[in-house]
């Protein structure tokens, strides 16, 4: 597998290393060892999968304090982009963000360390989208950002008049007066 920094601090990239022949492909979504060599460190305790259709955008999300979640992400049909955010006060990328576009054919994976948001659009007719947390759902920590929030200026790759959002993170804060508590 392949590691690849994405300019922020913590989160990375993961390109597997993809057998394919004409029965298809193998690859391992996850290793311990290789993983924890790549400083990916604490245990994975909670796996979890969503099914979205085309224009669906996800987040931003996150967990607060002792609940905070780091996640390895992955699609496992269709195609997304994926982003997240930087929250970790006095870190030299607070408020950047990154995206990235993850799919069926890339495989790739991105690792989003605790003190990050998290969410993604999806680009294709269909997506299945599956991540491993480090931490379990906790419903009173969980707070959101407005995905919209113009001082972010994230481009989703969709027209504004095709996304589908929940009331939830429509209504989400803006970064600037969104409620987070992480240090770098």
């Amino acid at each position: 597998m392949n590691i690849v920094e994405t300019g922020i601090p913590g989160l990375v990239v993961i390109e597997p290393r993809v057998l394919e022949d004409e029965r298809g492909y193998f690859f391992e979504t996850f290793h311990e060892e290789r993983y924890r060599e790549a400083g990916i460190i604490k245990p994975f305790i909670q796996d979890n999968e969503s099914r979205s259709v085309k224009g669906v955008v996800r987040g931003l999300h996150y967990q607060l304090g002792e609940a905070s979640q780091a996640k390895l992400v992955r699609v496992v049909q269709g195609k997304v982009f994926d982003v997240a955010i930087d929250l970790r006060k006095g870190s030299p990328t607070f408020g950047e963000w990154f995206g990235i576009q993850l799919d069926e054919n890339n495989k790739k994976q991105l690792y989003v360390p605790r003190g990050f948001a998290h969410g993604f659009s999806v680009l294709s007719e269909t997506a299945i989208f599956t991540y491993k947390c480090d931490n379990l759902y906790d419903r009173e920590a969980e707070r959101s950002i407005n995905p919209f929030d113009k001082s972010l200026g994230i481009d989703w790759k969709l027209n504004s008049d095709e996304c589908l959002v929940s009331e939830k993170d429509k209504n989400a804060p803006a970064f600037e007066i969104a409620e987070m508590n992480f240090v770098y």
